[in-house]
């Protein structure tokens, strides 16, 4: 909300992707007919109004069940504080012009928006629970978590090794420049014996409004460059990956890689090399299993795929990478060998049929060239 009038802009409102952290498996509020749980933030400082509204609800006097207590299960994820009704909220909203962002400002970059006819503006700022302010705003950020990753948790806040990484989009309310909540990234700093650190990616959201506008991208990109830098870090990795942000992932550290001179053409028809993970890992802090990933998608922009022998070239390279699992397959069938009884041995021989393996093979093969190539189109729009 940015103006009184969006309490009524049913443009922007948008739906939880996921409500089977609050409301069970079934994603079912029971006992209610017309239910809408109305849940409104402020775009800078997410300040919250909570709403319930229905046609009806079951009594228990008369249907002798009990309705759900939506209430008290959404009080459980939002900090105390919100607002209850609509008054109390458009106050606060007039004070928004106070906002500011919290910490230390290190991106700023604009994207070309088709329905204003303009470029809008946004920031990517480093944030630390010392900031004044922040874990408030923090507890009410995270709360969008719940209905956004599927397997979201909130972090302990008052552990220091976590670094906020925030997004915000710079707009104009009155001639005053005011800043929205776009989205962000936790990041968790583990220790390394002896003397280094590896940031975990723990969480990363943009906000529904935001998404398939390059946020995440930017937001990624920046949080490499940042840790760049310093000489303590070893790589970066992530906890848990989903498929969209390992594609994303992915995108950005060919984007970084692609002018390392060990990722010339040349080289790269060479095959993977140490050079590679070397380079990769001093200059990007990247590590040796993305280092991989990064080859094999500038290879196969590299790979003339319509000549024989350059495609299968690559074929068998990709392949004799994702053979791996197989091979240990194999390796733990030798042991069995030595071990079963003939029957419990033909029992195993069937789950590891080799037709099976290379039809399998060749599915992850193609699977993997489609999305490099999508990762290869985004970059030549990029």
């Amino acid at each position: 909300v940015r103006f009184p009038e969006d309490l009524e802009d049913e443009n922007t409102t948008f739906n939880p992707e996921y409500s089977h952290q609050v409301f069970g498996d079934d994603e079912v509020a029971f006992g209610y007919k017309g239910l809408k749980i109305l849940l409104y933030y402020i775009a800078g400082n997410l300040s919250t109004l909570f709403r319930i509204e229905y046609t009806s609800k079951v009594n228990e006097k008369f249907d002798c069940v009990e309705a759900d207590d939506v209430e008290s299960k959404i009080r459980e994820i939002i900090p105390p504080g919100f607002c209850t009704n609509t008054d109390d909220f458009v106050s606060l909203l007039e004070k928004e012009v106070n906002f500011k962002p919290f910490g230390m400002l290190l991106h700023t970059y604009s994207v070309h928006n088709e329905e204003a006819g303009e470029d809008i503006t946004y920031q990517i700022y480093k944030a630390d629970m010392t900031c004044p302010g922040f874990r408030e705003y923090h507890e009410r950020l995270q709360t969008f978590l719940m209905w956004f990753i599927e397997t979201a948790s909130f972090i302990d806040v008052d552990d220091e090794r976590w670094n906020y990484f925030l997004v915000f989009e710079k707009y104009n309310k009155d001639g005053a420049t005011l800043f929205a909540t776009v989205g962000y990234m936790t990041v968790y700093n583990y220790y390394v014996y002896p003397d280094k650190t590896r940031p975990r990616v723990s969480q990363m959201l943009i906000l529904p409004p935001f998404q398939g506008e390059g946020h995440g991208a930017q937001l990624l990109e920046t949080v490499h460059r940042y840790y760049m830098t310093s000489p303590t870090v070893l790589d970066i990795t992530a906890e848990d990956p989903s498929e969209n942000y390992v594609k994303l992932r992915d995108f950005v550290l060919v984007k970084l890689c692609q002018d390392l001179l060990c990722f010339s053409p040349g080289k790269l028809m060479q095959g993977f090399s140490q050079e590679m993970v070397m380079e990769a890992q001093q200059k990007l802090k990247i590590n040796k299993q993305h280092t991989r990933r990064v080859y094999e998608i500038l290879r196969l922009r590299a790979t003339d795929m319509g000549d024989a022998e350059q495609s299968r070239s690559y074929r068998l390279d990709i392949k004799r990478r994702l053979i791996g699992p197989y091979k240990k397959k194999q390796r733990e069938l030798a042991k069995m060998r030595r071990c079963l009884r003939p029957e419990e041995l033909t029992n195993q021989l069937n789950q590891i049929d080799l037709n099976m393996q290379h039809e399998q093979l060749e599915e992850s093969f193609q699977q993997l060239v489609s999305d490099y190539r999508r990762v290869l189109e985004r970059l030549a729009q990029a």
